[in-house]
């Protein structure tokens, strides 16, 4: 008998980064379970069983518990121990916090860090009661600094980065490894949904997301803490944003992002 296919979940799966990360494990030896708010979802999984692997389309509102709880009802119905999850999903939000509705900067939170925590709380124990698996968590090089016109966006994940980093260690010993992938700008629907294309930072130099995937996804296998995905130049930022203060961030992010700076 041949030996079963590891499975593999990916969140956000239905374009940008999240559809290029399930590339890569369908085409790397993985059957997937791939997740999305929107229909479209279930062509994102014809497409990927175009390499031959299994793979099950899962619309779902991870904004929610109730959400979250479904689709890991559908993991477990599954009847396969995860053995990989890439926690992608997420949505930013431009624009000047004092004037932005409260709806939306929630909602930033809702997903990007609420559900992360809430998935994470699942899929970690799971592997870890199993003494083996990998996460890997989308952050970003946004993490690194403080995102004026982007406040809530940036600060969600800079939770995401210390949550991944933090669990990393805890499971150090634990046969479990933790990633986390910092994209730079990358060409994907964020600028457009986030009301950003206005902006310097929507209409400016983006990185390639099958590249971004390819890289987090060789940082999982070898069992990397961190990815600095996308360009050289999107790379050097983050090792820049490492030592600048967090003043100098703030100003340079704020010319990039403020409404109208494109023009």
């Amino acid at each position: 008998m041949t030996e079963p296919r590891p499975l593999a979940l990916v969140t956000g799966a239905s374009s940008g980064i999240g559809f290029e990360l399930a590339r890569q494990f369908a085409e790397n030896g993985f059957d997937l379970l791939v997740t999305a708010e929107d229909p479209t979802i279930d062509t994102a999984a014809a497409k990927l069983r175009s390499s031959g692997t299994a793979v099950s389309g899962f619309q779902a509102d991870l904004s929610t518990a109730t959400g979250v709880d479904a689709l890991w009802d559908a993991v477990q119905a599954a009847g396969r121990p995860l053995a990989a999850a890439a926690l992608n999903a997420g949505v930013g939000k431009g624009g000047p916090f004092v004037e932005n509705l409260i709806e939306d900067e929630l909602a930033i939170i809702d997903l990007n860090v609420r559900s992360t925590v809430l998935l994470a709380k699942h899929v970690l124990r799971h592997m870890a009661a199993r003494g083996e698996g990998r996460v890997l968590f989308t952050s970003s090089v946004a993490s690194t600094m403080p995102g004026p016109y982007q406040a809530v966006y940036n600060a969600s994940k800079s939770f995401v980065q210390s949550f991944a980093e933090a669990v990393a260690e805890e499971l150090a010993d634990a046969g479990v490894t933790v990633t986390s992938l910092m994209p730079g700008p990358t060409d994907t629907e964020f600028f457009e949904r986030g009301d950003l294309m206005d902006t310097t930072l929507g209409q400016g130099p983006k990185d390639d997301p099958a590249q971004v995937a390819e890289q987090g996804f060789a940082g999982l296998m070898k069992g990397e803490r961190k990815v600095l995905g996308g360009s050289a130049m999107s790379k050097a930022q983050a090792v820049v944003n490492s030592v600048l203060p967090d003043g100098l961030k703030a100003k340079g992010h704020a010319k990039m992002a403020e409404p109208g700076s494109a023009e």
